[in-house]
């Protein structure tokens, strides 16, 4: 590794009840247009998190107008552009989003959009134009509400397209938040299943950059340390959400693998997971839980019997003994390990989310053509990723 590169949000703020000076921390420094405050901000945010109304009364006593854009599930190419319009017409110039990373990733994308006006194909991979943006996006502020997508800290913002039946990404450097704030106490009153799928999500973001082909010693050393926190704490953030040690290292680990993720690369199990969202209109998470051990076992076999001496091979140990935590493990015990949190996590197959056999095939050429499935360790046949399906229903 002669050179990388590595770019996260301007400003990161961690730790139990930041939240609380949301006022004082980030919207005085960080507004543009009267006396050093945003002029008006959109609050992009979903239904449920508990804090919403914190938010709207810390806004509300720092005599900040704000509008409210709400995100109801995954967000499509439509969400990001009528958030974009709302906030166009309402005159804001900054952008705040609260919830999960499809909350997160909306108002990533609003912000963006609002200031790099034309149709959003023209910036969207894959299925767009791919075209750059231009202009720098409103000033925006991620606060994540569950611990998984680490999107507060990336590049990226995935939307839906309905019409093509796929999920892509709208790319930028100049998408990297500004702020990232991120209070572990916004994730106790999540529910086991969301817990589940959000942290396995999170580890999945660990490991596979870990194994990428653009692995570089920085996001060696944030994959390492994340993946030791989620093996730590997820299964306790499941059994026992309010236990704020458990919490803390979920949020630490989701923080992290957003950071690696965005410097590195991901690989097979999101290049499954963009696809089959569209197609199965899924959370992502679960998505990505139920192929984890899937590919982590297909890319063993792949590369033991084709690849001999690949140095995934020697992370995949390196996974092992850091999740068992035996230094005498090898690849395929790290494999065991995060099959059985699978089931102890009840994470269900895609069947349950409606995917049937027929549709496997579309989904294996989906993958092959997505921009994540580029950073496996290694190619994988149309075969293995049939069979990875087959087995994940």
């Amino acid at each position: 590794m002669s050179s990388f590169e590595f770019a996260t949000a301007s400003r990161i703020i961690f730790g139990a009840g930041k939240l609380n000076g949301l006022g004082e921390q980030t919207c005085p420094e960080f507004g543009r247009r009267v006396k050093g405050r945003a002029k008006r901000l959109l609050l992009v945010c979903g239904n449920s998190s508990d804090a919403i109304p914190r938010v709207r009364e810390i806004l509300s006593a720092q005599e900040i107008q704000f509008d409210e854009f709400h995100v109801h599930g995954e967000p499509t190419v439509d969400t990001a552009s009528e958030g974009a319009l709302l906030a166009l017409e309402q005159g804001c110039d900054m952008v705040i989003g609260l919830g999960g990373g499809s909350v997160l990733d909306a108002g990533k994308a609003i912000a963006a959009l609002a200031t790099n006006r034309g149709d959003v194909f023209d910036y969207l991979e894959v299925i767009g134009k791919g075209l750059p943006l231009t202009h720098a996006p409103l000033p925006y502020i991620a606060i994540p509400t569950t611990a998984g997508t680490g999107t507060e800290v990336t590049r990226n913002a995935v939307l839906e397209s309905p019409t093509h039946g796929v999920k892509v990404s709208l790319r930028s450097p100049l998408m990297l938040p500004g702020i990232a704030l991120v209070d572990p106490e916004l994730t106790y009153s999540l529910p086991p299943a969301i817990t589940a799928s959000s942290g396995l999500d999170a580890l999945t973001q660990l490991i596979e950059p870990f194994v990428s082909v653009k692995a570089n010693p920085m996001t060696d050393a944030i994959c390492r340390e994340g993946i030791r926190h989620a093996a730590k704490s997820l299964r306790q953030a499941y059994h026992n959400g309010t236990d704020a040690s458990a919490r803390e290292g979920m949020a630490l680990a989701s923080l992290f693998g957003g950071m690696a993720l965005a410097n590195a690369a991901l690989g097979a199990v999101h290049g499954f997971a963009g696809p089959l969202g569209g197609m199965l209109h899924a959370p992502h998470g679960a998505i990505c839980a139920r192929l984890l051990p899937l590919v982590m076992e297909a890319n063993l076999k792949t590369l033991e019997l084709r690849y001999a001496g690949h140095v995934a091979l020697d992370r995949y140990d390196e996974i092992a003994q850091i999740v068992t935590g035996d230094k005498n493990a090898f690849a395929q015990d790290g494999v065991n390990w995060v099959s059985a949190l699978v089931r102890e996590l009840n994470i269900p197959p895609l069947s349950a989310h409606g995917m049937t056999e027929s549709q496997i095939p579309d989904a294996v050429e989906k993958t092959l053509n997505s921009s994540s499935y580029k950073g496996n360790p290694i190619p994988l046949s149309e075969g293995e990723l049939r069979e990875i399906l087959e087995r994940a229903m």
